[in-house]
């Protein structure tokens, strides 16, 4: 078994990660790139790789926004013995696929706690004869480090390791180096692909190929959409009778990581207030979709929390957005990622700390007048097919035989 390319993700909480990394895997799979995807992660339902093939590690998990401790599938919290055990195993996956590129999502910028795996994946890279080309897949928003040294660890690992950074997003947008102050140690090593939407499941409000007004899923409706975050998605509850939106069906789409006692708290809570309040529409409740694209492409507005991947959804669909980003923990990407586009009259805010019924649907009145989508994003749109471009370049080239 062998493969051009070896992709390593890890995601804990949310899904995020794995499905930006999908959408860049389908890309090089229509090039006629051999990848296989390497998932630490829980099991994801509604993944599509386009024909790539994956491989499950024993996945790790988070259970809450500190990301600490970790635990394994039987929510248990890993041990010495579970790190040994997976390490052997991804070191396994490697010697058997041989990979012309492996590229590891986040790491050194972001999964610290798997160095225990990576760092000997990245030497053994290094000491494979032909090695392969190392490349660092990364979001375009570091999480600040707090901690002194961190900064300087992340840049020395990565002039160590990495051939290339590629980082998905664009500089005119927000540079590298906003939140990450040694980028320009990385030298040549950085390069920009744009922002990685993938655009081939729906077409934008208004184009070719969007479903006919009345007909199409999602029409009409405010798509809210929440991952695991039952606060945002019971506060969107209370505040459809107080919006200009009130007569409109809202859609409630929670993540697999909503855990299902909550999950079907939600849909009784959803139904009490359908029976209650006095107004056509009421509200649906369901698990995450994998046609969540059509749903924005056709919807009145959609509310959400406002990870990557869904913010760069919402941007392709030209969908009227209120986000109300996480910011638990010392997480701050979402925010900042959240007040650019809303500097750019692209969206609404709502910090999640001032998260109320009241204010909700103030923010929803907000983004209803915004002015109409300019035709062309702020940024670079075209990660997916650039990242793509990048690697299944660097596959393509001659193998190195020598450091």
């Amino acid at each position: 078994m062998s493969s051009e390319v070896m992709f390593y993700v890890q995601h804990l909480l949310g899904i995020g990660h794995v499905m930006r990394v999908a959408a860049i895997v389908r890309e090089m799979t229509r090039r006629g790139v051999s990848v296989t995807m390497v998932s630490g992660g829980e099991p994801v339902k509604v993944l599509d790789l386009g024909g790539a093939d994956l491989i499950q590690l024993p996945p790790a998990k988070a259970m809450d926004k500190t990301f600490k401790p970790l635990y394994d599938e039987n929510s248990r919290p890993i041990d010495d013995a579970w790190r040994e055990n997976r390490r052997n195993r991804l070191m396994e996956v490697f010697k058997e696929l041989r990979p012309r590129v492996l590229a590891v999502e986040m790491f050194p910028f972001g999964r610290r706690q798997f160095r225990f795996e990576l760092e000997p994946l990245l030497e053994a890279a290094k000491a494979a004869r032909p090695r392969p080309q190392i490349v660092c897949s990364v979001r375009d928003i570091l999480v600040e480090k707090k901690k002194p040294g961190r900064n300087l660890e992340m840049v020395e690992l990565a002039q160590a390791h990495f051939d290339v950074i590629l980082a998905h997003g664009d500089a005119k947008f927000i540079p590298f180096s906003a939140t990450f102050p040694l980028a320009g140690r990385l030298g040549g090593k950085l390069r920009y692909s744009g922002y990685v939407v993938d655009k081939g499941r729906a077409a934008p409000k208004g184009a070719p190929g969007a479903a006919a007004k009345g007909k199409g899923p999602g029409e009409g409706e405010v798509i809210v959409s929440a991952g695991g975050a039952g606060e945002l998605l019971n506060a969107a509850l209370k505040a459809r009778p107080l919006s200009a939106l009130k007569d409109s069906r809202w859609r409630l789409l929670a993540g697999h990581s909503l855990p299902e006692d909550r999950f079907q708290e939600l849909t009784a809570a959803a139904f009490r207030a359908s029976e209650s309040q006095e107004s056509a529409g009421g509200f649906a409740v369901e698990r995450a979709r994998p046609d969540f694209q059509t749903l924005l492409a056709n919807c009145a507005l959609s509310i959400s929390q406002g990870g990557y991947n869904t913010v760069m959804e919402i941007i392709a669909a030209k969908a009227k957005s209120v986000i109300v980003p996480y910011a638990g923990g010392e997480e701050n990407e979402q925010t900042l990622r959240a007040r650019l586009l809303e500097e750019r009259g692209l969206t609404r805010v709502l910090d999640e700390d001032a998260l109320t019924p009241e204010n909700l649907a103030a923010a929803v009145n907000s983004a209803l007048k915004a002015p109409p989508f300019p035709d062309v994003p702020p940024f670079d749109a075209n990660g997916a097919a650039l990242s793509a471009e990048i690697i299944a370049g660097l596959a393509k080239k001659e193998l190195k035989s020598q450091n």
